[in-house]
């Protein structure tokens, strides 16, 4: 007999929940959600659910965290600085569907590279140009986001940009092929850019929170819920944490 825990991280209060073969509800419970670390309410919940329940943690076969951190963020305008790589466009198509906007300033580079419709290479990948700009801002950014001409149907000039930073850099990269199957470059390089900004908190969430359950005894894998109430693995929400926000 399975036992779950899920926990929800809403906006006064973080619910857990435990939960016997998908169906039996053992013990409900709820602490005060600390904006300030939200990993100290799912903590209290969590305890607060284990006494009630009087279950081992060591029981738990599976745990599930659900949170609007990403929604909130994004409705609230916060999350990380940010640095687009733009590989195949035009100074123009910063300004198109609100990319430039979305930017608030932070660093872009248009890139020369890309590839056209039927995904051979339209122009030689500018590394050299992309070495530069690692060197002025890499320092000051918490993700890059690569969006590519036509990625979609040829991600190769993505996928040789996220290579050289993540070697020269360590930063988190989004490549905008990974997120969309779309054609149309502005809105995947929107896409990448949300995502980018976001990987810096929804990591510091999912880490601290693992880790008070740990605390707690809890030593089954932790999944996050999608915004589609599907899970995904925390590596999964790490890496693509623009999946978690609720619509």
């Amino acid at each position: 007999m399975a036992l779950l825990l899920g926990v929800d991280t809403g906006g006064t209060y973080t619910d857990a929940v435990l939960i016997r073969d998908d169906r039996d509800v053992l013990a409900k419970a709820k602490a005060l959600t600390t904006r300030q670390d939200l990993a100290i309410g799912v903590g209290e919940a969590v305890a607060a659910v284990l006494a009630e329940a009087a279950v081992e943690p060591g029981e738990i076969a599976l745990a599930a965290l659900s949170t609007t951190l990403a929604t909130n963020a994004l409705v609230e305008g916060q999350g990380g600085r940010v640095a687009l790589i733009y590989i195949g466009f035009g100074e123009a198509d910063l300004d198109r569907h609100g990319l430039r906007e979305a930017l608030k300033g932070d660093p872009a580079l248009v890139l020369a590279g890309g590839h056209s419709h039927s995904g051979g290479e339209a122009a030689p990948l500018d590394t050299e140009a992309l070495r530069v700009f690692l060197q002025q801002e890499a320092a000051s950014v918490s993700g890059f986001a690569i969006a590519g001409q036509f990625a979609t149907r040829n991600p190769a000039h993505e996928l040789e940009v996220a290579r050289i930073i993540a070697e020269e850099t360590g930063v988190p990269v989004t490549c905008s092929h990974q997120l969309s199957a779309r054609l149309n470059g502005p809105k995947r390089a929107l896409t990448a850019v949300l995502n980018a900004r976001l990987i810096g908190m929804i990591d510091r969430l999912i880490g601290r929170a693992e880790t008070r359950l740990a605390d707690l005894g809890i030593t089954a894998q932790m999944m996050v819920v999608r915004g589609d109430g599907a899970l995904m693995s925390s590596e999964q929400a790490r890496a693509r944490p623009i999946e978690t926000i609720r619509l």
